[in-house]
């Protein structure tokens, strides 16, 4: 699948330890402009220019069981609000009369590195009232 869109070559800056990974993006429509040697290449090994960080909202819900907290629904998003959408109808949708809360971790990470590579922290919790309403305190760095 991926044949046409990625290319392994030998790195000549570190003398062929790493390999680099050509990356053609939007390859079909830039043949048809006539521009398909534009590509981004990525060595492996090489410590590169610094990528743009990225982020995630990840959330979880948590219900009390005999057990302690067990995890309920979770999920991730690219924006801050739709993890809060998100987690309000998760935490809406659980059945019965359980006291359930919620919270929202902010990630910041780097291309190659592990999710907790650069910051993780709690920046919201959520409580749901008796009404049905989700209330959010936002956690103090």
């Amino acid at each position: 699948m991926l044949s046409g869109m990625t290319t392994p070559v030998r790195c000549t800056e570190c003398d062929g330890r790493g390999w680099k990974i050509v990356t053609r993006r939007g390859h079909v429509a830039a043949t048809g402009l006539g521009l398909a040697a534009s590509a981004q290449e990525d060595c492996l090994h090489c410590p590169g220019a610094a990528e743009t960080p990225q982020e995630r909202f990840e959330w979880e819900v948590r219900i009390p069981s005999g057990q302690g907290d067990a995890l309920g629904a979770c999920g991730s998003s690219a924006f801050q609000a739709t993890a809060m959408d998100e987690l309000r109808k998760a935490m809406r949708s659980v059945p019965g009369e359980v006291f359930v809360r919620g919270s929202i971790v902010h990630r910041v990470f780097d291309f190659g590195a592990g999710s907790d590579a650069l910051s993780s922290r709690q920046i919201f919790r959520a409580y749901l009232d008796p009404a049905g309403s989700v209330l959010f305190e936002r956690i103090a760095k």
